[in-house]
């Protein structure tokens, strides 16, 4: 008799094991997702969580993560059916297996929005979370950072209840056990948490992460140097005191053997590293120039396309931006001919202006530096964006100050003629510098006139008053009456007139 009633329950738990098996089976393709959701299936795996069997509990647990995962709407399920603090209560008792499963689905649920990363957080998912990394086994660990990261990478507010609970600390020693996967997701959470605020990378700073990152920029696994440079970027960007600690840990000049990586993202993160470093000050980027920085940051420009390029084209428009000094060196270690590939060749608007950016700050510190700029015949592709129909109103401000604190600087008269086709608002400038110059240079007066351009500017129409008008005026005055009078646009009418008024028989 007993035999059959064992039967009965034999039976049952194998359903139930079927199920689960079979309903986490599913929920790995999304085209069954939606069936999964109509038949109901979030209330019947809430009571498998609690199932006296643990095989069962941690498919449960792992179908739901799977669902979570899929779509906000189905995160808002597992909140809404009260799942949460089942998980939590039982993350705290259960072997590794369950834990594992059990922080999936948090991280699942936290990584769709702020409010949902709050609903774990309030369901009090951190302390048992911040626990689980003390785990002796390493892919709990994982587990948990990787939930506490998705939670920590929303907002400022969430960060800080991952600090709050303790977190930073244990992250920071389980960045140093040598599973690589720990590793990777121990510096993706760091990163995540110090993105935020000042403040919030000081804690990270604060517990020594610093020189282990350091350390690990020479690793030879792309994805953790992926995640060490972005991590030292985010602590970097904050403050000059934050960037001086990332240098002082001696990254240079390992970091830039990370601009020749073969990971693209590697690449990418280092260069947004020491983009994030040479904003701060002129102390920061004469420091990466000295460690060879700039010829590196130009050969990565050169090879690199489309937004990986970004940051390699304003960490040059950061350094030259400081000093006549440092734009030398960017124009000695050839960053113009990349920066005006960039801004002929890349689709992006907010590439071109970047690069339109970068070549202003390069060409704004004197006629050298204007001159270099010019002869790159980089004034005329300027002029081009700043035309063109399609483009951006910030590329068209970008390349319009660029031009603007170019041409001013400008003593290298036939650069600036190709520039006298301009619409006004930039050929005021242009006029004006031919206007400085031409006073004291015969030779230039004479070739002014041979190349066309005493014409050219006879022929625009500026309005009386204006300064356009006023340096043409000026420009006329260098010349004898009869010259200027000559290639005034209407000269040979008046001749034609003066013809027909003449009477040889008199």
């Amino acid at each position: 008799m007993s035999r059959a009633v064992l039967q009965v329950f034999e039976e049952y738990q194998k359903a139930r094991v079927t199920f689960v098996q079979t309903v986490a089976d599913l929920a790995t393709r999304p085209q069954n997702i939606d069936a999964l959701q109509n038949a109901g299936v979030m209330a019947l795996l809430r009571p498998l969580l609690l199932d006296n069997v643990a095989s069962i509990q941690q498919s449960a647990a792992l179908a739901l993560g799977r669902l979570a995962n899929y779509s906000d709407e189905l995160a808002e399920s597992v909140v809404t059916h009260e799942i949460l603090p089942q998980l939590v209560y039982s993350l705290a008792q259960q072997n590794r297996f369950y834990k594992k499963a059990a922080a999936f689905v948090l991280r699942a649920v936290s990584k769709h929005s702020p409010q949902l990363a709050q609903a774990v957080v309030d369901s009090g998912a951190l302390e048992a979370l911040v626990n689980c990394l003390e785990e002796f086994d390493p892919s709990v660990k994982e587990a948990a950072a990787w939930a506490l990261g998705y939670i920590a990478r929303h907002t400022k507010e969430l960060a800080q209840t991952v600090v709050d609970a303790g977190a930073v600390p244990l992250l920071v020693l389980c960045f140093q056990e040598p599973e690589l996967t720990l590793k990777r997701i121990s510096a993706s959470a760091l990163s995540d948490i110090c993105k935020h605020s000042p403040e919030l990378a000081q804690t990270v700073v604060d517990a020594g992460a610093v020189s282990l990152l350091a350390k690990d920029i020479s690793h030879n696994d792309a994805p953790l140097k992926r995640q060490v440079c972005s991590c030292l970027a985010q602590i970097a960007k904050h403050s000059v005191d934050l960037a001086e600690v990332v240098v002082e840990a001696e990254i240079f000049p390992r970091i830039l053997h990370c601009l020749k990586d073969i990971d693209e993202f590697v690449r990418k993160n280092a260069a947004t590293c020491i983009r994030e470093i040479a904003r701060h000050t002129p102390d920061l980027a004469k420091l990466i120039v000295n460690a060879g920085g700039v010829a590196a940051m130009v050969d990565y420009i050169t090879e690199a396309r489309g937004n990986n390029r970004l940051p390699g084209i304003m960490t040059l428009g950061y350094i030259a931006a400081f000093s006549e000094t440092l734009a030398l060196a960017v124009v000695v270690s050839k960053g113009i001919p990349p920066l005006k590939d960039a801004l002929i060749n890349e689709p992006e608007d907010h590439l071109k202006a970047a690069s339109a950016w970068s070549l202003g700050q390069i060409g704004r510190h004197s006629p050298d530096h204007a001159r270099a700029l010019a002869e790159a015949d980089v004034l005329r592709r300027l002029l081009a964006v700043y035309l063109h129909q399609d483009s951006s109103e910030d590329l068209r401000t970008k390349a319009k100050r660029a031009l603007k604190g170019v041409i001013q600087k400008c003593t290298h008269l036939p650069a600036l003629e190709p520039l006298l086709e301009a619409p006004p608002n930039i050929l005021k400038y242009v006029v004006q510098q031919f206007a400085k110059v031409l006073p004291s240079d015969l030779n230039a007066r004479k070739s002014f006139v041979q190349s066309g351009g005493l014409q050219k500017i006879q022929e625009v129409k500026a309005e009386v008053g204006s300064k356009l008008h006023d340096y043409i005026e000026e420009i006329n005055m260098l010349y004898p009456p009869e010259i200027v009078q000559y290639y005034s646009p209407n000269y040979a009418e008046t001749l034609l007139k003066k013809m027909e008024d003449f009477n040889p028989t008199g």
